[in-house]
């Protein structure tokens, strides 16, 4: 609808126009404050341009108003016109909120280090690069998700080591005495039990053979998190692993000329000159990389490939490494504004009203996999995308496992439910609400239609401001809509059963569409719990 409006005031203006949606539906479903915008430009009141733009309007059966309000244009769709439109959308439900943007997009998200299982705070990013994948598709974006596999450093020695003291103490009895940095959790015993059955015990005491136990555990725990995430209805496209990309390390370098220097046995970035807080090491004294090093590599593999647009998602304790990493890709030779870097923070959890216990599988974190068991993947799933992901999220978990109104996937999924309940109690066939008619339905009937056919604005309107809780925000108020109309209008066995049975079946599919752009399915039958 917006789009269609916004087409016609480019065509009459020749110019593109900024089309709000009045807080007060007496407006009318859209407005521009145009005018001002010309005042200058036609040395005249905003209140007269409005005015006189207002009556030019008149040819179009898309309105059945266009009034001048205090020099804002306010527009009232038609009902033929918000007809049309449910009727093209039930018949084309794939292609409801569609648009064929055709910007390359490479979304890179997730990306933990493959130590062991995800947590709640790698949930977070994870639910938010997934549903803004989710987003970028519908709106037609050639979207590519990828993890970057963190598999070479100082972080995959660990793991080896972890896993040789975890079988030593478990597997032989031994006593053993463990460094301050290592990691932790009944995951270490699958990974213990499974490298005995491949390598034999001798691998756990054996020193020399601890980086051959490190890289096969972190393909062992890649298959662990992509499991976990999967569970999520979480998918990527690619997979980078760090470790293929060092062999590239010096035709970097060398392609970073200046930005690169030597100093104290060391090499750094000089960063600070492109307004980062200080120079940074890549390379340190014994000749190892730095994590920071990888990430230029991967970066300059990243733009090698030709995206239009990058989008990174880290958690927000990364918010000072951005200076660095857009330095290196300026001294690369690209434009660092091409990357788009968004932050998500952390979680907090509760269990009716008390903190939520860390698990014994993790050591010392909150796992992804428990909060799953616990309330499901869709109610996980909404929870992330309900709050700006660089804002902090604290939910208790019992709430999420009610069956009633207060809890708000529940209560959107009942929507769905409720309109396809209505729909096989209906006493009229299928073919009879296709065609029924949407006119002369009354102000709340014509309101709720309206509503209903927003989701492409929200759509648009949640990727491309990257909040993506503008979606579970406008499907928790479409629900609303839905069932006070419920209650309120008398539906089955009445002379307007089809038409309204037709207009429901609008609201259910802007429900499902909505949901599962949020990854979440939506219910056809559920039960209530009395309030």
């Amino acid at each position: 609808m917006k789009q269609r409006v916004s087409q016609i005031l480019r065509d009459k203006l020749g110019r593109e126009v900024v089309l709000e949606k009045p807080r007060d539906r007496s407006f009318g479903h859209f407005a521009t404050p145009i005018a001002f915008s010309l005042a200058k430009e036609l040395r005249k009141s905003p209140m007269m341009i409005a005015e006189d733009l207002a009556t030019s309007f008149e040819e179009h059966d898309e309105f059945t108003a266009v009034e001048s309000v205090k020099g804002y244009l306010n527009f009232r769709l038609s009902e033929n016109f918000l007809a049309e439109y449910a009727s093209w959308a039930l018949e084309n439900p794939s292609e409801f909120g569609t648009q064929e943007k055709n910007q390359k997009v490479l979304l890179e998200f997730v990306s933990a280090n493959p130590t062991g299982p995800l947590h709640i705070g790698h949930a977070r990013g994870a639910v938010y690069g997934d549903t803004l994948y989710r987003l970028a598709k519908h709106l037609g974006y050639d979207i590519t998700a990828e993890y970057y596999v963190n598999d070479a450093g100082n972080q995959i020695d660990l793991l080896g080591l972890s896993i040789q003291l975890y079988a030593r103490e478990n597997l032989l009895g031994e006593d053993v005495e463990y460094p301050e940095a290592y990691y932790r959790g009944e995951y270490l015993e699958g990974l213990a039990n499974g490298a005995e059955a491949k390598f034999g015990r001798e691998i756990f005491t054996d020193e020399s053979c601890q980086k051959e136990l490190a890289m096969w555990a972190k393909d062992e725990v890649m298959k662990i998190i992509v499991a976990d995430l999967g569970d999520t209805n979480i998918k990527f496209d690619t997979f980078v692993y760090e470790s293929t990309l060092y062999d590239d390390w010096d035709r970097v370098m060398a392609k970073m000329g200046e930005g690169v220097y030597d100093k104290e046995g060391k090499t750094w970035i000089a960063s600070e000159a492109k307004g980062d807080e200080k120079d940074r090491v890549v390379v340190r004294e014994d000749g190892r990389p730095t994590y920071l090093a990888g990430d230029i590599v991967y970066h300059n593999q990243k733009f090698e490939r030709g995206y239009e647009h990058y989008i990174n998602i880290w958690g927000a304790d990364h918010h000072g490494y951005i200076a660095r990493v857009k330095s290196a890709i300026e001294y690369l030779g690209y434009d660092s504004e091409k990357l788009e870097v968004l932050l998500s923070q952390m979680v907090s959890l509760l269990k009716d009203g008390e903190p939520y216990k860390m698990s014994k599988r993790a050591g010392n974190v909150i796992l992804m996999s428990d909060i799953v068991e616990e309330i499901g993947a869709d109610a996980l799933r909404f929870i992330f995308a309900s709050k700006k992901s660089d804002t902090a999220l604290e939910f208790d978990l019992s709430e999420f496992k009610k069956q009633d109104s207060s809890n708000p996937i529940f209560y959107i999924q009942y929507a769905h439910a409720r309109i396809k309940t209505l729909l096989e109690k209906a006493e009229v066939s299928a073919e009879d609400i296709a065609n029924a008619s949407l006119k002369n339905l009354g102000e709340n009937a014509d309101t709720l239609l309206f509503d209903a056919l927003l989701l492409p604005e929200v759509i648009e309107d949640a990727f491309s401001s990257r909040q993506i809780q503008k979606l579970p925000d406008y499907l928790k108020a479409l629900a609303a809509s839905l069932h006070k109309f419920y209650y309120d209008v008398r539906i089955i066995g009445t002379e307007d059963e089809a038409k309204l049975l037709k207009l429901l079946s609008v609201v259910a599919l802007s429900i499902k569409t909505g949901l599962g752009l949020m990854g979440i399915e939506a219910k056809d039958k559920m039960s209530k719990e009395e309030d």
